[in-house]
């Protein structure tokens, strides 16, 4: 971390802007509180990316909260949404730039641009995207990225992609927790089912409807549950039977009750759904 931290302030000093990476869903959780202090003196962009899975009105107050710190602009790599607005928005920001430069001489001087994110913000498929090729390694393994290499991404930017990430900050135990749930923290890292019931929690406090939807739950399943002790759990349990997740003598299998409820929040089966809000 502290090499990686030392290696972008090095490289900082090529950089006009700054592309800082955030998961839409969790804006707060998956940022690095070092990215704005070691970038406090360049021009920066924010682009919540991921927002074609994150509820779309949160998405908006997000931007108009953001916006306030630095042009803030929605993306999605895996769709394309919101790619085209990037380029153009690095040439707004640096037009008094390119004056200036224009009237001491110097036309046409390339932009260069730093995106900097922690792992799982989808950092690899945002450059294949913006820069129209698939070359790069891209994958849900957090820090695929190897090497540092410059890439262009229109006639007059070139965007260095940092080999290093600033991997995360675990502040509360609720960051950690939204962390895991977005998978930035392995699965194989993490107690899966005390996850998996940390986000039912939330789901069921925020986005009810959509649980009784995918999972088929009446109203009258709902309010029966309600009733019992611990009642989160007895939701788990039933949306286990639901799904068939049972072991021998009727019960239910904790451990794939959820992986399925993880897996349908992170594919956006359960709908498109924010974690934080501003």
């Amino acid at each position: 971390m502290a090499k990686t931290r030392r290696q972008i302030i090095e490289d900082l000093k090529l950089i006009d802007v700054v592309i800082e990476l955030l998961d839409s869903r969790i804006p707060m959780s998956s940022r690095n509180p070092d990215i704005a202090e070691i970038t406090k003196n360049k021009k920066r962009i924010i682009l919540l990316n991921k927002c074609d899975l994150s509820d779309e009105k949160t998405n908006q107050r997000w931007v108009e909260k953001l916006s306030k710190e630095a042009p803030t602009l929605l993306t999605d790599s895996n769709s394309g949404k919101g790619i085209d607005k990037v380029t153009k928005k690095i040439d707004e920001i640096m037009e008094e730039e390119k004056q200036r430069q224009a009237a001491r001489g110097r036309i046409n001087k390339t932009i260069r641009v730093m995106i900097l994110g922690i792992p799982n913000v989808g950092k690899s498929s945002f450059i294949n995207r913006i820069s129209k090729k698939t070359t790069m390694e891209v994958g849900n393994r957090p820090g695929v990225t190897k090497q540092k290499q410059w890439i262009r991404i229109s006639k007059t930017q070139e965007l260095l992609d940092t080999p290093g990430v600033l991997w995360p900050k675990f502040e509360s135990q609720e960051t950690a927790l939204n962390l895991a749930f977005t998978g930035t923290i392995k699965d194989d890292l993490i107690e899966r089912v005390e996850v998996a019931y940390e986000l039912l929690k939330i789901l069921e406090k925020d986005y009810l409807d959509n649980l009784k939807e995918r999972y088929k739950i009446s109203s009258e399943e709902y309010e029966v549950i309600q009733n019992m002790p611990n009642s989160t759990y007895e939701l788990m349990k039933l949306i286990g039977r639901k799904r068939g997740a049972l072991v021998s003598g009727g019960n239910t299998d904790d451990e794939k009750i959820a992986r399925i409820i993880l897996d349908d929040f992170r594919n956006c089966k359960i709908g498109k759904i924010s974690l934080e809000k501003p």
